[in-house]
């Protein structure tokens, strides 16, 4: 019989998952890599017996701007400490009126608006790969860790909406109204600043990968709508963050619970197969 393979689950957000009684055993792990520092130290424990590393995307003390965070050195730092998934959090504001402020959306596509933020390892750094990786993108996201995510939240009773397609601006501002008009357009349900590049790199990076929104506000777009605050997300991201936490936490549980992780190798398989590489 093959020996059962060890999960290790990274965690992206940070708040609310430093409870003692929740993260156990924390221990710090002050990560270099060949792309620099991530935002801040990991954190390595478990949850529920499972082994898990947390990081905050933003730096503890939120002291990077979504364009300004190294995504780069946070995913190859999870991927470096042996983590073989990635389950994310994400505030975002709504684009469509059946998504509501304080419902979860299981992402499962996006659309880039940023510029300038570094969206491969392949690009020659020393002591990272070589080649180009011409990454496919369909599916954005792994199908099994959403899948996780859904039966989670499904199973704990919250509304919750199993697939959403997120703009990515580029942030730090919010939208104007013709932008986020805009955005509706196109077919997007929420607005944020994060999943990109992180859910690229996280699938250059050959893990699973797939983040949980929490929708805060209903972005700028609606008539008579007041334009988006900081306290108005702050209050509402703190009121349901809670939500998020569990349906992570009992995500985490599920794919540890897994037996067929052949997943993971296809994961790989297929970075593989995208690289181009003349030696």
């Amino acid at each position: 019989m093959a020996e059962k393979r060890n999960i290790k689950i990274g965690i992206i957000g940070g708040s609310g998952f430093d409870d003692p009684d929740l993260f156990e055993n924390p221990i710090p792990r002050d990560v270099d890599t060949p792309f620099g520092k991530p935002s801040d130290v990991l954190l390595e424990g478990s949850i529920k017996g499972v082994s898990c590393v947390l990081l905050a995307r933003h730096g503890r003390k939120h002291q990077y701007q979504p364009s300004d965070v190294n995504y780069r050195a946070n995913i190859w730092a999870l991927k470096q400490i042996g983590c073989t998934h990635i389950l994310a959090t994400t505030a975002t504001g709504s684009l469509v009126e059946n998504y509501r402020p304080g419902d979860l959306v299981i992402l499962d596509d996006f659309i880039d608006r940023t510029w300038g933020r570094k969206c491969t390892f392949f690009d020659g750094t020393s002591g990272g790969p070589r080649g180009v990786c011409h990454l496919p993108m369909r599916p954005a996201f792994c199908e099994r860790a959403r899948g996780a995510l859904v039966t989670a939240a499904n199973e704990a009773g919250l509304r919750c909406h199993e697939r959403g397609t997120a703009v990515t601006i580029q942030g730090p501002r919010f939208s104007s109204r013709a932008e986020s008009l805009m955005h509706r357009q196109w077919g997007a349900h929420v607005v944020n600043m994060t999943t990109v590049p992180e859910v690229v790199l996280a699938k250059e990076a050959g893990l699973s990968y797939a983040a949980v929104a929490l929708v805060t506000d209903y972005d700028c777009w609606r008539d008579n709508e007041q334009s988006v605050s900081v306290s108005e997300v702050l209050e509402m991201f703190a009121r349901n963050i809670k939500k998020a936490i569990q349906v992570i936490v009992e995500a985490v549980v599920l794919l540890a619970g897994e037996n067929d992780l052949t997943y993971l190798d296809s994961h790989t398989d297929l970075v593989s197969s995208a690289v181009m590489l003349k030696e």
